[in-house]
């Protein structure tokens, strides 16, 4: 009998911001490394973080995560972090070039999307290139969403 084959325990979810797919048209990703603390990775591995308030920004020649949340890690105790500090981001010179060129263009914003763990291990933050929606395209990506539901619940009642 052949083992089943296990998830790798180290690369898991830790948030996503969902309602960014919702306010912004995404026109590109990328993945890239988080300066973290020793207990805010411990923090993270117990899967308590928040990024929906929170974008990313170029400021003199590196890219920081503003406003995102890793809650105190209880058995911290005095070698803890601040909650809601600047994370510094882990981009190539190139990557930076590119996102610095996408954020000069109007319209343009860095959202974060999800914060996990990859296969080795390490924290990895998914960013966004995205442009703002305005109401209508709001609608009409929620109109979008409620036909693919009526659909696929057609399809489950017939077959």
């Amino acid at each position: 009998m052949a083992a089943a084959k296990k998830s790798d325990p180290n690369s898991k979810l830790v948030a996503e911001n969902r309602r960014a797919r919702y306010d912004y048209a995404i026109e590109d990703t990328l993945e890239c490394g988080i300066v973290l603390e020793g207990s805010e990775v411990k923090s993270l591995r117990d899967g308590k973080s928040n990024i929906t308030e929170s974008y990313a920004s170029v400021e003199d020649g590196e890219l920081w995560l503003i406003n995102s949340y890793v809650p105190a890690y209880a058995q911290a105790k005095s070698f803890g972090h601040e909650e809601r500090r600047r994370r510094k981001l882990l981009v190539s010179k190139r990557e930076l070039a590119k996102l610095w060129q996408a954020i000069g263009r109007e319209g343009m914003t860095l959202v974060p999307l999800k914060v996990y763990f990859n296969e080795r291990g390490r924290a990895k933050l998914l960013l966004g290139i995205a442009k703002g929606k305005k109401k209508a395209d709001k609608r009409e990506t929620e109109r979008k969403r409620d036909w693919q539901k009526q659909k696929a619940r057609l399809l489950r009642e017939r077959g």
